[in-house]
């Protein structure tokens, strides 16, 4: 990769984000020019930094484009909303890093799909930020203020949507890979041979290192460990930083079996914990973080692979009411729940307590949390969970209004063999593809 260093202080120069272009700074000429203001003023007003708030100044100019201070900040702001704001000082500055190169490596995505006459259009990426601020319970609107408030903005994860699509759709363009009828034949009686054993759900964050970087690759991926096992969140460290294709759904590889993975990351498998994570681990030219979400039999039921119909009510308390008072209205809720009957009466408690009402007509059991799996498994259509919750989240009930239980014996979809070999594939090759786009960007740090 051709890269450009700027290791010395070019005083008077600012770095401007439109463009990256320097412009001189403003100097008096001579003594005799100075105003007479009654300030003792040098002849020449030289600047000796550049902290103009008027001016966003270039981080890096990749191949032209450029990514600001503010860009890294931003970005850093929904690691530290991810991590309920606790990401300390020195934590924060490694962070910036690792979201520049990021920043970089999107920004070659997308001038690579460019190239390709691939253009995301705006309401695309609209449509996808108001799916996002829909999983937070806010408008488009009402997202954009938030973000604003907690130092991010709307421009930057409509930025990172615009990556994440051109990207997709670029390999979609380029990739071209052909499974044989005699491969997937293969693989399924490679899985009939395995019914029984234990398929894993794995996250992964994966990082890549040259023999030049590995040591500072290392040690990014052992700051990212201490955050995740501090309460951080996996899937929002994997969006921001992971190289994998997967990134875009927070690190999720979906479901595994024993030899699919790296050997490095194979033999680890067996030996985790659910909820564990284990890392770094150097594989394939970089380092891994591995998270085990779930475990399951191959090819025998299990009740968890349950599909439920679900509809849930919640009620919640004014800013500020007192402890008591809102403990007399869960209470009343709680009783009221206890005589609902099913799905139906949900409707007539809603308008009672000024409630809300959302469906699901199709949630696996397995995707919910472990706690409300527990509370759910044993439910059939009709009955509901215990209400649950806080006085600042609000109290609420699921309740089941339909239920597909698996079938005794799962039966092998040759399309979804065929669609993750297909993916496996694809995944490699964008790593490749990738790792030729660094090589010959040219990037000018600032």
């Amino acid at each position: 990769m051709k890269m450009r260093f700027k290791t010395t202080v070019n005083l008077g120069i600012l770095a401007l984000a439109a463009g990256g272009m320097a412009a001189s700074a403003q100097t008096v000429r001579d003594e005799g020019s100075v105003p007479t203001i009654g300030l003792n003023l040098p002849g020449t007003i030289t600047p000796l930094t550049s902290n103009n708030p008027k001016h966003r100044k270039a981080t890096a100019i990749v191949n032209g484009d450029v990514i600001t201070g503010t860009d890294v900040e931003h970005r850093l702001a929904l690691i530290i909303l991810a991590n309920g704001g606790k990401v300390a000082d020195d934590e924060k500055q490694r962070l910036r890093a690792q979201i520049l190169n990021n920043l970089i490596d999107e920004s070659l995505q997308i001038q690579e799909a460019k190239a390709n006459d691939i253009d995301v259009k705006k309401g695309e990426i609209d449509q996808s930020f108001a799916r996002v601020a829909q999983g937070f319970k806010r408008t488009p609107s009402q997202m954009s203020d938030y973000l604003k408030a907690n130092g991010s903005s709307e421009r930057s994860i409509k930025r990172q949507i615009e990556g994440e699509m051109a990207w997709s759709r670029l390999l979609n363009r380029k990739v071209s890979v052909n499974i044989s009828e005699d491969e997937v034949k293969a693989a399924v009686e490679r899985l009939n041979a395995l019914k029984g054993s234990t398929e894993y759900r794995v996250g992964e964050i994966y990082l890549s290192a040259t023999p030049e970087t590995q040591d500072q690759i290392f040690a990014n991926v052992s700051k990212i460990l201490e955050q995740l096992r501090s309460g951080g969140s996996f899937a929002a460290y994997a969006r921001q930083f992971s190289e994998s294709s997967h990134a875009s759904v927070g690190g999720d590889m979906g479901f595994v079996r024993r030899g699919q993975l790296p050997t490095e990351l194979d033999s680890l498998l067996p030996t985790m914990q659910i909820g564990q994570i284990a890392g770094p681990i150097p594989v394939g030219g970089g380092f891994s973080v591995l998270y085990l979400i779930d475990t399951k039999k191959i090819l025998v039921a299990d009740p968890r692979d349950a599909v439920l119909s679900l509809r849930q009510l919640a009620i919640s308390f004014p800013a500020g009411v007192a402890p008591a008072i809102a403990q007399a209205r869960a209470d009343s809720f709680v009783k009221a729940v206890e005589k609902m009957q099913g799905c139906g009466g949900a409707e007539a408690i809603s308008k009672e307590f000024g409630g809300e009402i959302v469906d699901n007509d199709r949630m696996s059991l397995r995707d919910l949390p472990p706690a409300l799996q527990d509370m759910l498994l044993p439910l059939q259509v009709g009955q509901s969970t215990p209400p649950f919750g806080s006085q600042s989240e609000g109290v609420r009930v699921l309740t089941v209004c339909g239920r597909d239980d698996p079938k005794s014996a799962a039966d092998v979809s040759a399309e979804q063999i065929e669609a993750q070999l297909q993916e496996e594939r694809v995944n490699r090759r964008a790593q490749v593809i990738l790792r030729d786009l660094r090589r010959d960007a040219i990037i000018d740090y600032r």
